[in-house]
């Protein structure tokens, strides 16, 4: 039994070289072209994440290097921009399906918007709300889970539905079950792995989709650093074209 820094490079640069291998062989074009065809048509990419994998909304939605028509939503939405107590956000929402009407009420979403949402299980109840939403009016929607995972538990809504099954294309990130690689001690795991593939997956999704305005002659809308010369300038410039619907938080 090892679980050495090198082990956790190993588990992690294996996953990282067969996503890549997919990519390049064309595996990702299907959620390209979604996310591409959406910015042509004037829409936004909304990503979505609870729990740990809200780090991969903000890996798609606000950061240097990343798309500028970009959209996080986050349960604490319904907090910061509804009339909910903060005492709900506890860590058990992101099971409830609950709020998914009263959170997307309160995101602005628009006809050509396409929707973008991790969950490394794939069967919390809210992640579940917010894909069969997005459906139901008509949106896009791709999934980044672990398919190995999510076989393995029960969904959480009251459909009886996981991610992998509502979505138009589905991301494998290659986590295991119970996500951790590395076990430390008898029945105990260590090195959780989806946050590092997820993460791999948004930035490739990133560059599929620059890649691809730029192939048509178009500069992609990207984001530059806040933190060099003439950054705050040029982000919020493309900001405005996009005012009322996308958010930036602190």
């Amino acid at each position: 039994m090892t679980a050495t820094p090198s082990d956790l490079l190993r588990e992690a640069t294996t996953r990282l070289e067969r996503i890549t291998a997919l990519a390049d062989s064309g595996g990702l074009d299907g959620a390209v072209a979604l996310l591409t065809r959406a910015l042509e048509d004037g829409g936004v990419i909304h990503a979505f994440g609870t729990g740990h994998s809200e780090a991969f909304a903000m890996e798609i939605a606000g950061r240097a290097g990343g798309l500028i028509p970009t959209n996080k939503i986050a349960l604490r939405d319904l907090v910061l921009h509804g009339d909910r107590d903060a005492v709900i956000l506890t860590g058990s929402l992101e099971r409830e399906p609950w709020l998914v009407d009263e959170l997307m009420a309160l995101t602005p979403v628009g006809e050509h918007d396409v929707f973008v949402i991790a969950s490394n299980s794939g069967v919390n109840g809210s992640i579940v709300g917010v894909a069969l939403w997005a459906k139901e009016h008509g949106h896009p929607v791709i999934a980044v889970t672990s398919l190995d995972h999510t076989a393995k538990v029960e969904p959480k809504h009251p459909s009886g539905k996981r991610l992998s099954e509502v979505a138009d294309v589905v991301i494998d990130n290659l986590a295991p079950y119970g996500d951790s690689t590395l076990e430390v001690a008898e029945g105990i795991g260590a090195g959780a792995i989806s946050s590092i593939t997820a993460a791999f997956i948004a930035q490739l999704l990133t560059l599929g989709v620059a890649r691809q305005i730029a192939e048509t002659g178009q500069k992609p809308p990207m984001y530059i650093s806040a933190n060099i010369p003439g950054g705050d300038e040029h982000n919020h410039a493309l900001e405005e074209l996009y005012a009322g619907r996308i958010r930036r938080g602190a």
